[in-house]
């Protein structure tokens, strides 16, 4: 009898346990338990199950937390699904590091304006940032990490005095 009640207090103390953990469902399907320490306006901070080392994901890769303590459901962000070069519009420009842990690495991108070009530096630079997020979009990928923004203007950029934008960047996806 008293096995019987001691098995019956560990079960009950392990699912007790289980339920205490907060289960972080990224949008690649995989999901992470642990505890949720901060969320940040870009990024989650959090804890394995069992460990002390803080660890960051960026909202873009988290579809919703699931908290372990209330059951409260929070949904994160939505999946950004980029079919090819016509979703460039969707595409993403990243600048900071932080907001890309959790996401895999592609290739590199670029997006240049032509050394002869009639843009005024605004419109150069608007010309380089579609082109970028076109090489992206082509990849199937709705995130870039951007490396690069160099913009010329006048005698600087060339012989015949126009400008030229030049963006180069990282693509990531889920």
């Amino acid at each position: 009898m008293k096995k019987i009640i001691l098995v019956l207090t560990v079960l009950l103390t392990a699912n007790f346990a289980v339920a205490q953990v907060d289960l972080i469902t990224k949008h690649s399907g995989e999901v992470v338990k642990g505890k949720v320490i901060k969320i940040e306006e870009y990024t989650v901070i959090y804890k394995y199950d069992g460990e002390d080392a803080e660890n960051t994901l960026s909202k873009y890769a988290i579809e919703k937390i699931v908290y372990g303590k209330s059951g409260r459901v929070e949904e994160v962000t939505e999946k950004i699904i980029v079919n090819g070069e016509d979703d460039w519009e969707k595409v993403v420009i990243l600048e900071d590091k932080a907001f890309i842990s959790g996401l895999k690495k592609g290739e590199e991108v670029r997006g240049k304006t032509g050394l002869i070009n009639y843009h005024t530096g605004n419109t150069g630079d608007k010309k380089a940032e579609k082109k970028l997020k076109m090489a992206a979009a082509a990849l199937g990928c709705p995130f870039i990490l951007q490396t690069a923004d160099k913009s010329t203007v006048g005698s600087s950029s060339n012989s015949l005095g126009g400008s030229q934008a030049i963006k180069k960047g990282v693509s990531y996806k889920y």
